[in-house]
């Protein structure tokens, strides 16, 4: 992987930045085909086991768990990579600021939102995150001003927001009008709170190895989750007992399928083929997320809110293919990853 050693203008300390790696040509097309599956259905899926997840485990609790083991395992995993290097100091704070905004902002969040929302609704909306990007990389980073075709994308995807958001039936959800009102706004603004995550994490030092990056994110930012759980009085009031096996299976699916092999297959993709073919996980998780939701649980969408939801789509892909600077280009692929670890929760 080539990479580019920049100094920090903040703090003048090395940061390291993925530059687009040269394609292997001898690449499996089977595992392609794999990886993109996973990126694209397992993530898009997320959504459906955070539902059924918080079911019968506080919301705070699970997501927290969830992220500490998986973090752990990915700092065990990263000792045998070919760029690890001891983490420092500095890429511990990194870590605890760039975890707290992703994971108890973001992740945290959207979390707490599904207990208002659908899976399907929750999904779509954390679409937006990519028009946050956009401005705040603008604004914040002084970086480009947005073409016209990504403004436009930009009008068009707020537009389906708003569709969404005024097309919603409470009744099909079984919630009042107020609550599905708190739980969109919370997360438009763990998309929010994410996106500014993922631009700090760009200004500022991190080890070279990714899986080491994520790991001591995941791991960071899931100690947090745990604190606010116990701060919420989520311990005291929880039941292990009570926990159904749809919310056991639900975490294990989160763990092992969102965190840890959706990860993995993106990071090989990111190494192995076009980082514009890898970002079309952005409109593709909130079909999939629907789709699923329709299928398994049942939930379902007024006609406005399909409209709305073809909207945002399109307008991802709008802002995701019209990107003419590099530097923007690169910036939308470093700040897609959840990432999930990616924009899906």
């Amino acid at each position: 992987m080539n990479r580019v050693i920049r100094k920090n203008s903040l703090t003048d300390a090395p940061m390291h930045r993925r530059e687009v790696t040269k394609l292997n040509p001898n690449r499996s097309p089977v595992l392609l085909i794999a990886a993109f599956a996973a990126i694209y259905i397992f993530w898009g899926s997320t959504y459906l086991a955070i539902k059924y997840a918080i079911e019968t485990l506080p919301p705070f609790l699970m997501a927290g768990a969830r992220f500490v083991l998986a973090g752990s395992i990915l700092i065990a995993w990263a000792r045998f990579s070919k760029d690890y290097e001891p983490p420092q100091p500095a890429h511990w704070r990194t870590s605890m600021i760039v975890g707290t905004l992703l994971l108890l902002g973001g992740n945290g969040g959207v979390v707490f939102a599904e207990r208002h929302l659908t899976s399907s609704l929750a999904a779509l909306l954390v679409a937006t995150e990519p028009f946050w990007i956009v401005l705040l990389s603008w604004l914040w980073l002084k970086g480009a001003r947005p073409n016209w075709k990504v403004a436009l994308g930009l009008a068009v995807g707020f537009f389906g927001v708003w569709l969404l958001i005024s097309g919603q039936d409470t009744g099909a959800a079984a919630q009042s009008g107020s609550a599905q009102l708190f739980g969109t706004i919370a997360v438009i603004a763990a998309a929010l709170s994410w996106a500014t995550g993922s631009l700090y994490g760009l200004r500022m030092p991190v080890p070279k190895s990714s899986f080491l990056t994520a790991g001591m994110q995941m791991f960071s930012g899931g100690s947090i989750l745990l604190l606010v759980s116990l701060i919420a009085g989520e311990w005291s009031s929880f039941n292990i007992s009570e926990v159904s096996s749809n919310s056991w299976l639900g975490l294990l699916y989160l763990i092992v399928f969102g965190s840890l092999i959706a990860f993995t297959a993106y990071s090989w993709l990111l190494k192995n083929t076009q980082p514009a073919m890898v970002a079309t996980y952005a409109y593709v998780n909130p079909i999939i997320a629907v789709f699923l939701g329709w299928l398994i649980a049942g939930e379902s969408f007024t006609g406005q809110m399909l409209i709305g939801a073809g909207v945002i789509v399109g307008s991802v892909a709008l802002i995701t293919s019209n990107s003419e600077d590099k530097e923007t280009r690169d910036l939308d692929i470093e700040t897609s990853k959840c990432p999930n670890f990616s924009t899906s929760p």
